[in-house]
């Protein structure tokens, strides 16, 4: 059985069947009340009384009955939602927007210093958080905080949540993309860019660098013994979501190349209209319950650790429109944007002999005037590319650390790329 919300978008009844069915389809929906109990454990008054509420237990929810693997995943997490919550409330935004929101205890402490909060998850998550949150807010502040059903990789049911949002907007996201694979991530940054761009704001991003998180944290707590639990922790987040971590582009995996990884998952990022800045955790972390537990050592240890791992402060990459007048004529015309490090070409007509000279003065004036780290072609109207035109490519391709990508060639251009060799040189979309 299922129920309509006034935005249109379909929620399901809280029936035991209809939750066991939402947590098999999607284990992260399970995942958000393992979090809300070790918030409550971690000491936090209102995630306990929420807790509480739901009647939730450690054999539940607790990913471990091992003491000291529990501690270290609960002071993980106090770190992440603290210091989030910090940065949302230093982001000068009017409004702040959990996606998702789970079940924690944010827009009770928003309300509580006059802050607007808006929480979006899925509607069976909102028809419980809802009315658990709203019966702990005094009724002078209810105006304050609104929650809204949706599905973070369909634009059309965030859209309609966003709608009635006025005004700029921090929106958090902690935790989440460990569970998506990479078409769904880039299906939810295009939302992300999308809402930004209309609404004004920033993307506080907490899961790019989860994992180097962990691996820094543990090797704090754990010394020697850190190995053997990444291994036991790893397994657990396998059996929970279906996707292999390395296979996450905008989830960087710090036992391989660290450097690379970064600049990869800032081309994804890049390709999708985005940039984004690292902020140090140690710059921006609250005093946390769980370290007053702790040996003074190991505190210093963790904090020592911070210094070394990174919340991202996402926003829109503003494009320049490039003035491209020279570049035209002889049987092809050109438009060209840079966004940010990337240069976004369009090319109709053909690219050969006579007019391969004028892209490749137009590209070497670019790049003297502006960093250039990637360039995209879109070839949907480019009718052909002889062997000048490619030459021009490679060239660009050499100086480009994230490379050249072409996108939508015709037929005849896509084989002339696997005549020449060109198609495992660059990245053809």
């Amino acid at each position: 059985m299922t129920d309509v919300t006034p935005a249109g978008i379909p929620s399901l009844t809280r029936s035991v069947d209809d939750l066991s069915l939402l947590e098999r389809v999607n284990p992260v929906f399970n995942t958000a009340k393992m979090t809300l109990y070790q918030l409550a454990s971690s000491g936090d008054e209102n995630a306990l009384a929420l807790s509480n509420m739901y009647g939730l237990t450690a054999e539940e929810t607790e990913a471990t009955s091992e003491a000291d693997e529990q501690i270290i995943n609960h002071i993980i997490l106090e770190t992440r939602y603290r210091t989030m919550g910090v940065l949302a409330e230093r982001s000068g935004c009017p409004t702040a927007v959990d996606l998702p929101c789970g079940y924690n205890p944010r827009g009770i402490e928003f309300a509580a210093k006059g802050h607007a909060y808006v929480g979006i998850d899925l509607p069976a998550v909102i028809l419980e958080a809802e009315p658990a949150v709203t019966s702990m807010l005094p009724e002078s502040q209810h105006h304050l905080v609104r929650y809204f059903g949706a599905d973070a990789t369909n634009y059309a049911s965030l859209e309609a949540a966003f709608d009635h949002i006025e005004g700029e907007v921090c929106i958090t996201t902690e935790g989440l993309l460990m569970y998506f694979t990479d078409s769904e991530t880039a299906e939810f940054c295009d939302n992300i860019r999308r809402v930004l761009s209309a609404h004004g704001g920033c993307w506080l991003l907490a899961d790019a660098e989860v994992v180097m998180q962990y691996i820094l944290t543990a090797r704090a707590f754990y010394g020697d013994r850190f190995m053997e639990v990444m291994r036991r922790r790893k397994a657990h987040a396998d059996k929970q979501s279906d996707v292999d971590v390395k296979a996450r582009t905008l989830v960087i995996d710090p036992t391989a190349d660290p450097a690379q990884a970064m600049r990869k998952a800032m081309a994804f990022l890049a390709a999708h209209g985005l940039k984004a800045e690292r902020i140090i955790v140690a710059d921006h972390v609250p005093e946390l319950n769980n370290l007053a537990k702790l040996p003074a050592d190991k505190v210093v240890q963790i904090r020592e650790s911070m210094k070394s791992y990174a919340y991202w402060k996402i926003t829109p990459i503003a494009a320049v429109p490039l003035d491209v007048h020279e570049a035209q004529g002889s049987g092809m015309e050109l438009a060209a944007s840079l966004d940010d490090d990337t240069l976004s070409l369009e090319i109709a007509g053909r690219l050969d002999t006579l007019t391969a000279p004028n892209l490749l003065k137009f590209y070497e004036q670019t790049v003297e005037k502006h960093s250039v780290e990637e360039v995209r072609v879109d070839c949907t109207k480019l009718a052909y590319v002889s062997s000048a035109g490619l030459r021009v490519i490679v060239i660009m391709l050499k100086g480009c650390t994230r490379g050249v990508t072409l996108v939508a060639p015709n037929d005849t251009v896509r084989e002339i790329l696997h005549q020449t060799g060109m198609v495992d040189m660059v990245n053809v979309e």
